[in-house]
């Protein structure tokens, strides 16, 4: 059986702070994801999921990296293959672009998709 390696994951307040000390953000979302809501952010790279295979080496191994996506499962997916490759300084941000949203941090786009509607569970103070 091949051996792997878990992936350490972070939330979005501690993303803030890495992406403050210069870390790398990388979206793994589809083009028409980030065409309507992106993280906004001074270190980011876009590398779809669907292309991630044939992509991932413009990455650095010697930068900080936090993967992203829009809940958290395909950066997951991404952060996992990036370390089983060699990468040492990859984690996963839980939770995705939603919680981001929902905390506050700044982003570029219509962020309604994201967010809770009026009479959703996550709408009310102290869910999720």
């Amino acid at each position: 059986m091949e051996t792997q390696t878990l992936v350490n994951e972070i939330c979005p307040t501690t993303t803030q702070s890495w992406v403050a000390e210069g870390a790398l953000l990388v979206d793994v979302r589809e083009f028409n994801e980030i065409a309507e809501l992106s993280y906004d952010v001074p270190n980011f790279l876009h590398i779809p999921l669907s292309e991630f295979e044939t992509r991932y080496t413009e990455i650095p191994k010697n930068q900080k990296v936090v993967m992203v996506c829009r809940s958290g499962g395909r950066s997951l997916r991404a952060a996992g293959f990036l370390v089983n490759h060699g990468y040492d300084q990859v984690v996963n941000m839980k939770h995705g672009i939603i919680r981001w949203v929902q905390k506050g941090f700044p982003t570029i786009g219509d962020t309604a998709g994201v967010l809770p509607k009026e009479g959703d569970c996550c709408s009310k103070p102290g869910c999720c």
